[in-house]
Protein backbone atom coordinates (compact mmCIF):
# COMPACT_ATOMS: atom_id res chain seq x y z
CA UNK A 1 0.00 0.00 0.00
CA UNK A 2 1.01 3.95 -0.71
CA UNK A 3 0.21 6.58 1.32
CA UNK A 4 -0.17 6.83 5.44
CA UNK A 5 -0.74 4.06 7.48
CA UNK A 6 -3.04 3.43 9.90
CA UNK A 7 -0.53 4.72 12.68
CA UNK A 8 -0.10 7.85 10.93
CA UNK A 9 3.82 6.79 9.83
CA UNK A 10 5.04 8.20 6.30
CA UNK A 11 5.09 5.06 3.93
CA UNK A 12 8.90 5.14 3.60
CA UNK A 13 9.25 4.81 7.29
CA UNK A 14 6.81 2.35 7.19
CA UNK A 15 8.83 0.49 4.49
CA UNK A 16 11.99 1.11 6.15
CA UNK A 17 10.63 -0.85 9.41
CA UNK A 18 9.36 -3.46 7.16
CA UNK A 19 12.76 -4.14 5.66
CA UNK A 20 14.54 -4.70 8.86
CA UNK A 21 11.89 -6.74 9.52
CA UNK A 22 12.24 -9.12 6.93
CA UNK A 23 15.60 -9.40 7.07
CA UNK A 24 16.33 -9.97 10.81
CA UNK A 25 14.69 -13.84 10.36
CA UNK A 26 17.21 -15.01 8.43
CA UNK A 27 19.87 -12.94 10.18
CA UNK A 28 18.51 -14.41 13.11
CA UNK A 29 18.18 -18.32 11.25
CA UNK A 30 21.61 -18.39 10.41
CA UNK A 31 22.73 -18.97 13.66
CA UNK A 32 20.37 -22.16 14.12
CA UNK A 33 23.56 -24.43 13.14
CA UNK A 34 25.77 -22.90 15.99
CA UNK A 35 23.05 -24.83 18.62
CA UNK A 36 21.04 -27.39 16.29
CA UNK A 37 22.65 -31.56 16.29
CA UNK A 38 22.08 -33.07 13.55
CA UNK A 39 18.75 -33.94 13.98
CA UNK A 40 17.32 -30.27 14.54
CA UNK A 41 19.31 -29.25 11.68
CA UNK A 42 17.60 -31.58 9.38
CA UNK A 43 13.92 -30.54 10.89
CA UNK A 44 15.32 -26.83 10.31
CA UNK A 45 16.31 -27.53 6.50
CA UNK A 46 12.94 -29.22 6.07
CA UNK A 47 10.80 -26.02 7.84
CA UNK A 48 12.59 -23.91 4.92
CA UNK A 49 11.44 -26.16 2.42
CA UNK A 50 7.62 -26.24 3.53
CA UNK A 51 7.51 -22.19 4.00
CA UNK A 52 7.91 -21.97 0.16
CA UNK A 53 5.57 -24.81 -0.09
CA UNK A 54 2.70 -22.56 1.75
CA UNK A 55 3.57 -19.53 -0.16
CA UNK A 56 3.17 -20.77 -2.98
CA UNK A 57 -0.10 -22.37 -2.15
CA UNK A 58 -1.45 -19.48 -0.21
CA UNK A 59 -0.75 -17.16 -3.47
CA UNK A 60 -3.22 -19.19 -5.08
CA UNK A 61 -5.90 -20.33 -2.28
CA UNK A 62 -5.25 -17.01 -0.51
CA UNK A 63 -4.21 -14.22 -2.65
CA UNK A 64 -6.26 -15.10 -5.93
CA UNK A 65 -8.82 -17.15 -4.06
CA UNK A 66 -8.77 -20.16 -6.33
CA UNK A 67 -10.17 -23.60 -4.39
CA UNK A 68 -6.93 -25.28 -6.49
CA UNK A 69 -5.43 -28.02 -5.01
CA UNK A 70 -2.72 -28.67 -7.57
CA UNK A 71 -0.04 -27.84 -5.08
CA UNK A 72 1.02 -31.43 -4.28
CA UNK A 73 1.75 -32.04 -7.87
CA UNK A 74 3.79 -28.61 -8.52
CA UNK A 75 5.82 -30.05 -5.36
CA UNK A 76 6.24 -33.83 -6.65
CA UNK A 77 7.26 -32.09 -10.50
CA UNK A 78 9.75 -30.17 -8.92
CA UNK A 79 11.14 -32.73 -6.99
CA UNK A 80 10.97 -35.55 -9.35
CA UNK A 81 12.75 -33.05 -12.37
CA UNK A 82 16.00 -32.20 -10.06
CA UNK A 83 16.12 -36.29 -9.14
CA UNK A 84 16.09 -36.73 -12.70
CA UNK A 85 18.61 -34.15 -13.88
CA UNK A 86 20.71 -34.81 -11.32
CA UNK A 87 20.49 -38.73 -11.65
CA UNK A 88 19.80 -39.77 -15.71
CA UNK A 89 21.28 -36.60 -17.13
CA UNK A 90 24.39 -35.57 -14.60
CA UNK A 91 23.56 -31.87 -14.68
CA UNK A 92 24.70 -30.10 -11.30
CA UNK A 93 22.25 -29.15 -8.34
CA UNK A 94 21.91 -25.83 -9.42
CA UNK A 95 21.05 -26.25 -12.77
CA UNK A 96 18.47 -28.86 -12.01
CA UNK A 97 17.03 -26.67 -9.54
CA UNK A 98 16.07 -24.21 -12.31
CA UNK A 99 14.51 -26.57 -14.47
CA UNK A 100 12.62 -27.77 -11.72
CA UNK A 101 11.31 -24.12 -11.20
CA UNK A 102 10.63 -23.96 -14.92
CA UNK A 103 8.80 -27.54 -15.12
CA UNK A 104 6.81 -26.08 -12.02
CA UNK A 105 6.07 -23.05 -13.33
CA UNK A 106 4.72 -25.30 -16.79
CA UNK A 107 2.88 -26.97 -14.29
CA UNK A 108 1.47 -24.22 -13.14
CA UNK A 109 0.21 -23.13 -16.64
CA UNK A 110 -1.24 -26.36 -17.20
CA UNK A 111 -3.51 -26.15 -13.57
CA UNK A 112 -4.63 -22.41 -14.69
CA UNK A 113 -6.41 -23.98 -17.84
CA UNK A 114 -9.67 -24.95 -15.54
CA UNK A 115 -9.66 -21.88 -13.73
CA UNK A 116 -9.68 -20.23 -17.31
CA UNK A 117 -12.63 -22.58 -18.57
CA UNK A 118 -14.68 -20.73 -15.42
CA UNK A 119 -14.50 -23.70 -13.37
CA UNK A 120 -14.61 -22.78 -9.93
CA UNK A 121 -14.89 -23.95 -6.27
CA UNK A 122 -15.54 -27.72 -5.27
CA UNK A 123 -14.99 -28.15 -8.93
CA UNK A 124 -11.94 -26.89 -9.72
CA UNK A 125 -11.12 -28.64 -6.48
CA UNK A 126 -11.63 -31.83 -7.02
CA UNK A 127 -9.71 -31.08 -10.94
CA UNK A 128 -6.93 -30.36 -9.22
CA UNK A 129 -6.54 -33.01 -6.85
CA UNK A 130 -6.85 -34.85 -9.82
CA UNK A 131 -4.02 -33.54 -10.99
CA UNK A 132 -2.18 -34.44 -8.12
CA UNK A 133 -2.97 -38.31 -7.94
CA UNK A 134 -2.45 -38.33 -11.80
CA UNK A 135 1.07 -37.16 -11.21
CA UNK A 136 1.72 -39.91 -8.44
CA UNK A 137 0.28 -42.92 -10.44
CA UNK A 138 2.85 -41.52 -13.17
CA UNK A 139 5.36 -41.40 -10.85
CA UNK A 140 4.71 -45.01 -9.43
CA UNK A 141 4.28 -46.64 -13.53
CA UNK A 142 7.13 -44.43 -15.12
CA UNK A 143 9.35 -47.13 -13.21
CA UNK A 144 12.33 -46.68 -15.86
CA UNK A 145 12.72 -43.10 -15.30
CA UNK A 146 11.16 -42.86 -11.85
CA UNK A 147 12.09 -46.21 -10.23
CA UNK A 148 8.35 -46.32 -9.21
CA UNK A 149 7.69 -47.74 -5.39
CA UNK A 150 11.93 -48.06 -5.12
CA UNK A 151 12.51 -44.20 -4.72
CA UNK A 152 14.54 -42.29 -7.39
CA UNK A 153 17.99 -41.71 -5.53
CA UNK A 154 20.03 -38.33 -5.91
CA UNK A 155 24.07 -38.31 -6.96
CA UNK A 156 25.81 -36.69 -3.57
CA UNK A 157 24.86 -32.97 -3.77
CA UNK A 158 27.75 -30.17 -4.92
CA UNK A 159 27.29 -26.67 -5.86
CA UNK A 160 29.75 -24.89 -8.30
CA UNK A 161 31.84 -27.99 -7.90
CA UNK A 162 31.59 -28.34 -3.98
CA UNK A 163 30.49 -30.55 -2.46
CA UNK A 164 27.72 -30.39 0.14
CA UNK A 165 27.67 -33.06 2.38
CA UNK A 166 26.02 -32.02 5.57
CA UNK A 167 23.23 -30.58 6.95
CA UNK A 168 24.65 -27.02 7.64
CA UNK A 169 25.77 -27.04 3.86
CA UNK A 170 22.01 -27.63 3.06
CA UNK A 171 20.57 -25.40 5.50
CA UNK A 172 22.84 -22.18 4.10
CA UNK A 173 21.64 -22.98 0.27
CA UNK A 174 17.61 -23.63 1.38
CA UNK A 175 18.14 -19.69 3.68
CA UNK A 176 19.43 -18.27 0.64
CA UNK A 177 16.63 -19.59 -1.83
CA UNK A 178 13.54 -19.35 0.94
CA UNK A 179 15.14 -15.46 1.45
CA UNK A 180 14.83 -15.05 -2.39
CA UNK A 181 11.67 -16.45 -3.51
CA UNK A 182 9.76 -15.04 -0.39
CA UNK A 183 11.39 -11.51 -1.04
CA UNK A 184 10.50 -11.73 -4.86
CA UNK A 185 6.96 -13.27 -3.92
CA UNK A 186 6.41 -10.37 -1.03
CA UNK A 187 7.30 -7.34 -4.45
CA UNK A 188 4.97 -9.27 -6.69
CA UNK A 189 2.13 -9.24 -4.17
CA UNK A 190 3.04 -5.21 -3.43
CA UNK A 191 3.25 -4.42 -7.62
CA UNK A 192 0.36 -3.82 -10.20
CA UNK A 193 0.06 -7.25 -10.85
CA UNK A 194 -0.47 -8.52 -6.97
CA UNK A 195 -3.32 -6.03 -6.72
CA UNK A 196 -4.97 -7.13 -9.22
CA UNK A 197 -4.41 -10.89 -8.27
CA UNK A 198 -6.09 -9.68 -5.02
CA UNK A 199 -8.85 -7.86 -6.55
CA UNK A 200 -9.43 -10.83 -8.54
CA UNK A 201 -10.23 -12.33 -4.90
CA UNK A 202 -12.46 -9.90 -4.07
CA UNK A 203 -14.76 -9.86 -7.29
CA UNK A 204 -13.82 -10.85 -10.59
CA UNK A 205 -16.57 -9.68 -12.40
CA UNK A 206 -15.61 -6.11 -10.94
CA UNK A 207 -12.66 -6.87 -12.01
CA UNK A 208 -13.02 -7.22 -15.32
CA UNK A 209 -14.88 -4.43 -15.99
CA UNK A 210 -12.48 -2.33 -14.64
CA UNK A 211 -10.24 -3.28 -17.71
CA UNK A 212 -8.02 -5.72 -16.24
CA UNK A 213 -7.33 -8.77 -17.97
CA UNK A 214 -8.41 -11.49 -14.81
CA UNK A 215 -7.17 -14.37 -17.08
CA UNK A 216 -3.81 -13.02 -17.54
CA UNK A 217 -3.85 -12.48 -13.92
CA UNK A 218 -4.90 -16.06 -12.73
CA UNK A 219 -2.57 -17.74 -15.13
CA UNK A 220 0.43 -15.81 -13.68
CA UNK A 221 -0.56 -16.59 -10.17
CA UNK A 222 -0.84 -19.94 -10.76
CA UNK A 223 2.62 -20.11 -12.46
CA UNK A 224 3.82 -18.33 -9.80
CA UNK A 225 2.71 -20.52 -7.40
CA UNK A 226 4.46 -23.44 -9.86
CA UNK A 227 7.73 -22.10 -9.34
CA UNK A 228 7.99 -21.45 -5.83
CA UNK A 229 6.58 -24.88 -5.30
CA UNK A 230 8.49 -26.25 -8.12
CA UNK A 231 11.82 -24.86 -6.03
CA UNK A 232 10.50 -26.20 -2.99
CA UNK A 233 10.23 -29.69 -4.33
CA UNK A 234 14.00 -29.22 -5.50
CA UNK A 235 14.72 -28.32 -2.14
CA UNK A 236 12.76 -31.35 -0.71
CA UNK A 237 14.72 -33.82 -3.15
CA UNK A 238 18.11 -32.65 -2.09
CA UNK A 239 16.94 -32.92 1.68
CA UNK A 240 16.03 -36.64 1.27
CA UNK A 241 18.28 -38.20 -1.07
CA UNK A 242 15.38 -40.25 -2.54
CA UNK A 243 12.22 -39.09 -4.17
CA UNK A 244 9.68 -41.62 -3.87
CA UNK A 245 5.55 -41.52 -5.24
CA UNK A 246 4.09 -41.81 -1.25
CA UNK A 247 5.51 -38.39 -0.77
CA UNK A 248 3.22 -36.57 -2.74
CA UNK A 249 -0.56 -37.70 -2.09
CA UNK A 250 -3.33 -36.49 -0.36
CA UNK A 251 -2.02 -36.69 2.83
CA UNK A 252 0.22 -33.88 1.82
CA UNK A 253 -2.60 -32.05 0.07
CA UNK A 254 -4.25 -32.09 3.92
CA UNK A 255 -1.16 -31.15 5.32
CA UNK A 256 -0.03 -28.04 2.91
CA UNK A 257 -4.09 -26.70 3.05
CA UNK A 258 -3.52 -27.24 6.88
CA UNK A 259 -0.45 -24.86 7.07
CA UNK A 260 -2.27 -22.70 4.92
CA UNK A 261 -5.51 -22.30 7.42
CA UNK A 262 -2.94 -21.98 10.29
CA UNK A 263 -0.47 -19.32 9.41
CA UNK A 264 -3.52 -17.16 8.08
CA UNK A 265 -4.74 -17.33 4.38
CA UNK A 266 -3.59 -14.15 2.16
CA UNK A 267 -0.73 -13.57 4.31
CA UNK A 268 2.52 -14.43 3.75
CA UNK A 269 4.04 -14.13 7.14
CA UNK A 270 1.56 -16.18 7.80
CA UNK A 271 2.72 -19.06 5.38
CA UNK A 272 5.94 -18.89 7.30
CA UNK A 273 4.47 -19.74 10.41
CA UNK A 274 2.42 -22.37 8.93
CA UNK A 275 5.20 -23.85 7.62
CA UNK A 276 7.04 -23.75 10.54
CA UNK A 277 4.21 -24.48 12.78
CA UNK A 278 3.07 -27.24 11.22
CA UNK A 279 6.41 -28.90 10.42
CA UNK A 280 7.46 -28.83 14.09
CA UNK A 281 4.63 -29.90 16.02
CA UNK A 282 4.00 -33.21 14.23
CA UNK A 283 7.56 -34.14 15.61
CA UNK A 284 7.16 -32.96 18.78
CA UNK A 285 4.09 -34.97 19.17
CA UNK A 286 5.93 -38.14 18.40
CA UNK A 287 6.69 -38.31 21.96
CA UNK A 288 3.05 -39.53 22.33
CA UNK A 289 3.25 -42.93 20.84
CA UNK A 290 -0.39 -43.38 19.41
CA UNK A 291 -1.41 -40.20 20.52
CA UNK A 292 0.48 -37.54 17.62
CA UNK A 293 -2.56 -37.56 15.16
CA UNK A 294 -5.01 -36.36 17.89
CA UNK A 295 -2.72 -34.19 19.63
CA UNK A 296 -2.42 -32.42 16.49
CA UNK A 297 -5.98 -32.39 14.91
CA UNK A 298 -7.02 -30.60 18.22
CA UNK A 299 -4.23 -28.04 17.97
CA UNK A 300 -5.54 -27.49 14.47
CA UNK A 301 -9.20 -26.84 15.25
CA UNK A 302 -8.30 -24.87 18.22
CA UNK A 303 -6.38 -22.62 16.09
CA UNK A 304 -9.57 -22.66 13.22
CA UNK A 305 -12.19 -22.17 15.61
CA UNK A 306 -10.31 -18.88 17.68
CA UNK A 307 -8.25 -18.00 15.29
CA UNK A 308 -10.23 -18.10 11.93
CA UNK A 309 -7.70 -15.96 10.39
CA UNK A 310 -4.49 -17.96 11.54
CA UNK A 311 -1.78 -16.91 13.68
CA UNK A 312 -1.08 -13.59 11.27
CA UNK A 313 -3.97 -12.36 12.69
CA UNK A 314 -1.89 -11.84 16.17
CA UNK A 315 0.82 -9.62 14.52
CA UNK A 316 -1.74 -7.88 12.60
CA UNK A 317 -3.29 -6.63 15.34
CA UNK A 318 0.56 -6.19 17.38
CA UNK A 319 1.88 -4.12 14.23
CA UNK A 320 1.07 -2.07 11.24
CA UNK A 321 4.11 -3.66 10.01
CA UNK A 322 2.47 -6.77 9.44
CA UNK A 323 -0.95 -5.54 8.54
CA UNK A 324 0.15 -3.60 5.40
CA UNK A 325 2.32 -5.07 4.17
CA UNK A 326 1.36 -9.23 4.86
CA UNK A 327 -2.44 -9.11 6.20
CA UNK A 328 -5.26 -9.34 4.37
CA UNK A 329 -8.87 -9.41 5.38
Amino acid sequence: MSGDTASGSPAPVQRSRWISTFYLLPVLAAFIPLFANEYIQFMANRMLVYILVTVGFNLVVGNLGQLAFANTAFFGIGAYSTAIMMSHVGLPYWVALIIAAIAGGLAGLLASITALRGIRLYYLAIITLAFGELMRWVYLHADKVTMGSDGLPLPPLDLFGLPITTEVGKFYIFLAITVVVVKATSNLLRSRIGRAIMAIRDNELTTASLGISTAHHIVLAFVWSGVVVGIAGAMFAALVGRVFPESFGLIEVIVHFAMVMVGGTGSLIGSVIGGVTLTALPEYFRQFPGMEELFFGIIIICILLFLPKGIASILAKLSAVFRERYYLD
